[in-house]
């Protein structure tokens, strides 16, 4: 059952925002840039970029936390090139974590705003997904003239291009201080000696990634403070230590798997928050302004709990379940039902970020939200149904026991880990 109250208020945003923008001159500074009499409370500007990018993903696929980290850019030019036309809402430029101040609207010229986002999201996805091909920015290009033709319907020729001009100008700000955030996918990783530690896993036996990325500068400053767990259960080979019954915990789920059980294993190859966010904003259309918040903010939840897993990983190194049950156990021929991705064990990648993003939801839209998910990537599988988005972050989170590439406890403490990060965003974003 759906949050009434939560989705009463966005109702009730929705329609503010709509009587503001029927009513400029009532609801604008007289001395701030000039907004036309047109109504923008439709969120279709978020949602056409939002599905975009979800097919940018299809195209270039990368790790969740790389990901993650061009939905959080994109969704910071989204809010601050779309800002100043929502009533009652304020830009987050100060709030964010080495941001300079960015341009501002000119007083003296008029803007229609959401040509402003179109345009922001246009050239921000252009220049932050690295090796883009000419397929993809075709696909960018023809979006952005799509949405410009629409707005040409009802806007003058210098209303566009004033807004066109402010939003290219917020992405360059934006993309030049994501250049500065330490971003390192080059530096090759050596990893320790002894039993306890990472090695190269099955079936490619590729280096390890992302061993940076824990340095990385988080869209918020202190996003994780208080929500790392501790060090992991210590690595042991005593067949009575906790760390031994941990594996083969994970060992005997593997031989006994049910096909529900499997699904849930296979589901989830990447943490697609995002087209969760697209499915029900489709649902509740609740208006420009929240659906812009929601994007912006589910984004900069899960890139910096990204960046906090990263750190915890590289200070643990923990050896990965393939490793330890072909070779301690002596199963050698023993596989995981997906490949294990190549880094560390501990945390759990899908349960902090997972965790995170149902925070930021369900802030949003409530406690007991239900809804049905249609996998963006998956068109052989079938829609799966939640009752709340933590009961969804639970699922990623344990996909990844019956997929063999984490233990149980990593991933309990490691969705704590995320819930944190997500609360510690929305206490220190103010939209309004």
């Amino acid at each position: 059952m759906k949050n009434a109250s939560v989705l009463k208020r966005i109702r009730q945003s929705a329609i503010g925002l709509l009587g503001c923008t029927l009513f400029t001159l009532s609801c604008t500074d007289h001395d701030g840039p000039q907004v036309p009499a047109e109504p923008v409370s439709s969120p279709e500007v978020v949602t056409s970029w939002l599905n975009m990018q979800l097919k940018i993903a299809q195209a270039m696929p990368a790790s969740p936390p790389v990901h993650a980290r061009r939905w959080a850019y994109s969704g910071v030019a989204l809010w601050e090139s779309l800002q100043p036309g929502l009533p009652g809402y304020r830009s987050i430029a100060s709030q964010l974590n080495g941001l300079p101040a960015l341009p501002q609207p000119s007083p003296s010229l008029t803007y229609y705003y959401p040509a402003s986002a179109n345009a922001a999201l246009a050239a921000i996805n252009r220049a932050i997904h690295p090796g883009i091909s000419a397929i993809t920015l075709a696909r960018i290009d023809s979006l952005e003239a799509v949405n410009l033709a629409k707005y040409q319907q009802h806007q003058q020729p210098d209303v566009l291009a004033n807004s066109v001009d402010f939003g290219k100008k917020i992405a360059a700000a934006v993309f030049e201080w994501s250049k500065t955030d330490g971003y390192d996918s080059a530096t090759p990783y050596t990893p320790l000696g002894g039993a306890a530690y990472w090695k190269p896993t099955p079936p490619a036996f590729g280096p390890a990634i992302l061993s940076n990325w824990g340095k990385v500068r988080t869209i918020v400053s202190n996003s994780d403070a208080g929500a790392e767990q501790g060090a992991p259960i210590a690595y042991s080979e005593d067949k009575t230590s906790e760390y031994y019954k941990q594996v083969e915990e994970l060992y005997n789920i593997s031989q006994s798997l049910t096909q529900e059980q499997r699904t849930i294993a296979t589901y989830w190859p990447d943490n697609s928050w995002h087209n969760v966010l697209s499915q029900v904003l489709a649902t509740e259309k609740p208006g420009l302004a929240v659906a812009a918040k929601a994007f912006t903010q589910l984004g900069i939840a899960m890139s910096d709990g990204a960046i906090s897993l990263c750190k915890g990983k590289y200070v643990y190194q923990g050896v990965r379940p393939v490793t330890y049950i072909r070779t301690i156990l002596n199963h050698p021929e023993w596989n995981t039902v997906i490949p294990t991705p190549p880094h560390p064990e501990y945390p759990s990648g899908h349960s902090v970020m997972s965790a995170a993003a149902a925070e930021v939801l369900t802030a949003t839209f409530g406690e007991h939200y239900h809804y049905t998910d249609k996998p963006y990537n998956l068109p052989a599988f079938a829609p799966r149904q939640f009752n709340s988005f933590d009961e969804a972050a639970a699922e990623a989170a344990v996909s990844r026991v019956y997929a063999g590439i984490h233990y149980r406890k990593t991933c309990e403490v490691s969705l704590l880990h995320g819930k944190i990060v997500g609360q510690n965003v929305i206490n220190a974003l103010k939209f309004e």
